[in-house]
C-alpha cells in the first residue's frame, strides 16, 4: 500500500550507474522500526535493515514528497470503504510530550517545570480512527488549537444536515466561547461536559462511556509507537511524519487490514 506513494526515483549518475540502490521495502522497514520502538537513527547499523545514513535519507525524501500523509490518506479511504467514518460523533483533544531537543513548534510545559515540549491536537472519528491533527508548543492552551485541527482534516468531510447533525465532543478545558463560535462555524454541535457530568450516567448504567473516551484511546494507540513519547526531531515536518505515519497504521488497522 505504502509503494504507489512513493515518488519515482531517478538515477543522476552520469553514466547511468552507481551502486545498487537499497529497495524501498527495506528502507520502509527501517522507518517502521524507528517509529516502533523509538531507538536511534544509528541504531540500525546493529540491525540485517539497511544502514541507519540510507534510512534517514529515503525518510526525508518522502517527507518531502508526503508520503506518510497520503498513507493516512489512504488508511481512511479504506476504513471508510469497509467501516464507515461515523461523522456523527467527533472527539477533540490535546496531549502534550517531551522536546528535549528542542526545534521550532515547542515551548514550556507547565505540567512539567517549564521543560521543552510539545501539545498534539487529535481529532478522531466516533469510532476513534485520528481524522485530523496538529501540533504546538506545549504551552498551548487546547482551545487556541481548535480551527487548526478542524483544518486539518486529511478526508473530505459531509456537509452535515438538519437529519444528521455532527456533534464535537471535547472536554471541559474547550468551554469558552470562542471555542463555540468555531464550532458553530464550522457547522458542528457543540457537547461539551465535564468529567463530573460524565461520572453521573457511568454510575447508573452499567457500561455506559463517554463519548469522547475514543480521542483518549486514540492518544494511548499513538503512545505504543515509541518514537512518539518524546520528540527527539527538531523539524516539525519529521515529527509530523511519524505522527502520520502511526495515524495510517491505527487506520489500516482498524479496517481490520493489517
Amino acid at each position: 500500500m505504502l509503494q504507489p506513494l512513493l515518488p519515482v526515483h531517478v538515477n543522476t549518475h552520469c553514466f547511468g550507474g552507481g551502486r545498487p540502490r537499497i529497495p524501498d521495502r527495506h528502507c520502509a522497514d527501517a522507518i517502521f522500526y524507528v517509529l516502533r520502538t523509538g531507538c536511534q537513527w544509528q541504531a540500525l547499523d546493529q540491525t540485517e535493515l539497511c544502514a541507519h545514513s540510507t534510512a534517514h535519507d529515503r525518510f526525508q525524501v518522502w517527507v518531502e514528497a508526503g508520503v506518510f500523509l497520503k498513507l493516512w490518506q489512504t488508511g481512511l479511504e479504506q476504513f471508510d470503504e469497509l467501516c464507515g467514518i461515523e461523522w456523527d460523533w467527533l472527539a477533540m483533544d490535546g496531549a502534550m510530550t517531551k522536546a528535549p531537543l528542542g526545534g521550532d513548534k515547542i515551548g514550556p510545559n507547565p505540567t512539567d517545570r517549564g521543560k521543552s515540549g510539545v501539545k498534539r491536537s487529535l481529532l478522531t472519528e466516533g469510532h476513534g480512527v485520528p481524522i485530523g491533527l496538529t501540533v504546538e508548543g506545549a504551552n498551548r492552551h487546547d482551545m487556541k488549537l481548535v480551527r487548526a485541527t478542524i483544518e486539518s482534516l486529511v478526508v473530505v468531510r459531509p456537509e452535515p444536515i438538519k437529519e444528521r447533525l455532527q456533534g464535537m465532543c471535547p472536554d471541559k478545558g474547550y468551554d469558552y466561547d470562542e471555542v463555540y463560535a468555531i464550532l458553530q462555524e464550522f457547522g458542528f454541535t457543540a457537547h461539551v461536559r465535564s468529567r463530573r457530568e460524565e461520572a453521573r450516567p457511568i454510575k447508573r448504567e452499567a457500561g455506559f462511556k463517554a463519548r469522547r473516551w475514543v480521542v483518549k484511546r486514540a492518544h494511548s494507540w499513538m503512545n505504543r509507537f515509541r518514537r512518539l513519547l518524546i520528540r527527539w526531531e527538531k523539524k516539525p515536518a519529521n515529527y509530523l511524519a511519524f505522527l502520520h505515519f502511526a495515524c495510517g497504521l491505527i487506520a489500516f488497522r482498524a479496517a481490520g487490514l493489517l
